[in-house]
């Protein structure tokens, strides 16, 4: 008998991810689905229990921001077991923090997936061609710059989102076509969520004026902006082999540098010195340090951390001193 439409395309985007030269590394380790019911994630676990071999670890996050939320988890845990998954856990967690709710579960779940995750396994993910979509256009009307349009990877050790080419329609159809029936979040409905409103009103709107594959559009362009920020990465290392001294930078190595480049070499050198939540503000701030140095005093960056410029070498030291006790010299 042929396998349904949506079934297979769905099973065809599991097996080339899981069979990706990239993703060879994890070819002996477990798979683990993030599963919350919902269809995206449930035709993914479906497709992969049904595509690999390998112990298939289920995991579902109970974000407890809903009324019967553990409920819902354990139907969820109940109908992976039944899919085939060789260990299922139900992980709640705390939603708190910054960001709003959207951001703060976000960072629970991917933190209860990371902590779930056998050593060396992928983490799948069901985000969609919808959900890519959504996220280039949070990223344009925030102005969060290339890396953010550029959307979601496919494959981003350790999470796989073997999906990303799927449309959320093709999961829903594949789930009928198997005979589950998935969660519906209310969540997905609720139009406090900025998600939501770029998924019912922005996108159809969009849709309905450009008649017809934005969705896909989006996607693509967020595709070709991977690949010309991977480019400039692979340049910005380089660039940086030649300036990096120890803790220091050779602002005057730096300076021969396009400006895209030098903020990318920046960007990854305060990171690994601890400086995090950097924002295009800041990182034009610091590259003002290279590319327009006019003796000016250091620049303040998040977390108490100061980056100033002295005898033509960057250096970031914390204590929160004020940036004018810096030396301004070359």
């Amino acid at each position: 008998m042929p396998v349904p439409s949506a079934v297979a395309a769905v099973r065809t985007a599991v097996r080339r991810l899981l069979g990706s030269a990239e993703a060879a590394p994890y070819a002996g380790a477990p798979v683990v689905v993030a599963c919350s019911g919902g269809a995206d994630s449930l035709a993914l676990a479906a497709a992969t229990t049904h595509v690999t071999r390998r112990p298939v670890h289920g995991v579902v996050v109970d974000h407890r921001i809903q009324d019967g939320s553990a409920e819902v988890a354990a139907r969820a845990a109940d109908r992976l077991t039944r899919l085939g998954c060789a260990d299922v856990r139900v992980v709640p967690v705390d939603v708190e923090g910054p960001g709003g709710t959207e951001a703060a579960a976000r960072r629970a779940r991917y933190a209860a997936l990371a902590e779930q995750r056998p050593d060396g396994a992928l983490v799948l993910l069901g985000h969609t061609l919808d959900d890519q979509a959504e996220t280039v256009l949070l990223g344009l009307g925030r102005g969060s710059g290339a890396r953010s349009i550029a959307g979601m990877r496919s494959l981003d050790p350790p999470w796989g989102r073997p999906l990303l080419g799927i449309s959320r329609d093709t999961t829903v159809r594949a789930c009928g076509e198997l005979g589950l029936d998935p969660w519906q979040d209310p969540h997905n409905e609720d139009a406090r969520f900025t998600r939501v409103r770029l998924r019912t009103e922005a996108l159809p709107l969009l849709e309905e004026i450009l008649q017809g594959g934005v969705s896909t559009a989006l996607a693509r362009t967020a595709e070709q902006l991977r690949e010309d920020g991977d480019a400039l990465d692979a340049i910005a290392r380089d660039v940086r082999r030649s300036a990096e001294s120890g803790e220091t930078l050779d602002a005057r190595v730096l300076a021969g540098s396009p400006a895209a480049v030098r903020r990318r070499v920046l960007r990854e050198w305060l990171l690994e010195r601890g400086v995090t939540r950097l924002s295009d503000a800041h990182l034009r701030a610091a590259d003002a340090l290279v590319g327009h140095w006019r003796g000016q005093g250091g620049h303040a960056l998040p977390g108490n951390f100061v980056l100033r410029r002295s005898r033509g070498t960057l250096l970031v030291e914390s204590g929160g001193h004020p940036a004018a006790e810096w030396s301004n010299s070359g």
